[in-house]
């Protein structure tokens, strides 16, 4: 079956008494245990609308179970701790999202895991491995450089050192891209952005094997991000609508992307649909579509901050992924709580604005990229 397809009928909870289409919200915290194999409650993740929103998510990831967590931090937070522990290492990619960088950095020498930070490439995690690393935690596209990383090759590195592998799968989506297909171990998404899509939940999940989700429900349990049953039904009806808001989203990303980068106002488009970019071979061989998240360097003559305020369409706020197009400063916002000099390093320059592509006309996009590029 299609992926347009198993975004509106998978997953759903049948209510036979009522015959009615969608899932019914059941709001207890709690449930009856008498005569019951399994003990239903909120934070053991196995309520009805929890389970209606992880059949629907398997389906499209291609994964066996998953765990439906409040944060797409708690699902990548719950997924390494489910496979590191204290003398373990963890291999993960420099351009990560800074809420992974900052949860490496914040937890893992508390918790006793040692890590290390490597470069966007197959090679470098090949190397950086060592006899106690226990988990390789990737993202590709990379947030917010859009790098790209050969996931099957990483997938091998896993399985020839007995090493889970787990991909922030966010920036691509299930649409685009099926790490699992490639060989990856888990896929987590931060379903805030384009699952949810309209910039209105906070939601994660974690996606995989029956046994590595068990392993991941069981740390998630004493974490406790749980979602509640009233934010699960809106995450599933916003499912169904995925396919036709990512390939939206993704046209539109393109064309914007191809216009950039002509400008001499823009130094720089990261995006891994330009024939010329780094990652485009690659990202060929592994994804469908080349999403819908770009970022671009602003010539030095066009500050930032004046190019931001200046726009009108086009909203200066965090997050991504929701119908509507957003831009923000990574240095000021998800990558603020980095040194300058890391930032540096990975190559997130203050004059770095990341894009996230909604449904707009394109054309209404671009006219006002233009005026606020103009003055």
């Amino acid at each position: 079956m299609h992926n347009q397809t198993l975004c509106v009928h998978s997953g759903t909870y049948h209510d036979e008494q009522t015959g009615g289409v969608n899932t019914p919200i059941f709001t207890s915290s709690s449930f009856g245990y008498l005569d019951r194999d399994d003990i239903a409650y909120p934070r053991y993740f196995n309520t009805p609308n929890q389970q209606a929103v992880v059949r629907k998510l398997c389906s499209l990831e291609g994964a066996e179970d998953g765990v439906l967590l409040s944060s797409g931090m708690a699902a990548i937070s719950s997924s390494v701790l489910a496979f590191a522990g204290a003398g373990d290492h963890v291999v993960l990619l420099s351009e990560l999202y800074g809420g992974t960088h900052g949860f490496a950095t914040d937890m893992f020498e508390h918790l006793g895991i040692s890590y290390t930070f490597v470069a966007t490439s197959a090679g470098a995690v090949a190397e950086a491995v060592t006899p106690a690393t226990k988990v390789i935690l990737i993202e590709s596209p990379t947030n917010p450089l859009l790098g790209i990383i050969d996931i099957a090759r990483v997938a091998q590195i896993g399985r020839e050192h007995d090493i889970v592998t787990i991909i922030d799968n966010t920036f691509a989506t299930p649409l685009n891209q099926q790490p699992l297909a490639l060989g990856i171990d888990v896929v987590v998404h931060s379903g805030t952005k384009y699952l949810g899509g309209h910039s209105d939940l906070c939601c994660g999940v974690a996606l995989t094997s029956s046994l590595r989700a068990e392993s991941i429900r069981n740390v998630a349990r004493s974490l406790g991000g749980s979602l509640n049953a009233s934010s699960c039904y809106l995450l599933e009806r916003s499912l169904k609508t995925l396919s036709v808001r990512v390939e939206r989203q993704t046209q539109n990303a393109a064309r914007i992307a191809g216009w950039l980068a002509k400008l001499d106002a823009i130094r720089k488009v990261n995006y891994p649909g330009l024939s010329d970019s780094p990652g485009h071979a690659v990202a060929q061989t592994q994804m469908k579509g080349f999403g819908a998240m770009l970022s671009f360097e602003l010539a030095d003559n066009i500050p930032p901050d004046t190019f931001l305020r200046r726009l009108k369409l086009i909203s200066p706020a965090v997050s991504l992924g929701g119908v509507e197009t957003l831009i923000c400063s990574p240095a000021e916002t998800s990558h603020a709580g980095l040194p300058a000099e890391e930032r540096c390093r990975i190559g997130i320059s203050d004059s770095l604005l990341r894009l996230s592509v909604g449904i707009e006309n394109a054309d209404d996009l671009i006219a006002d990229i233009e005026q606020a590029l103009q003055g």
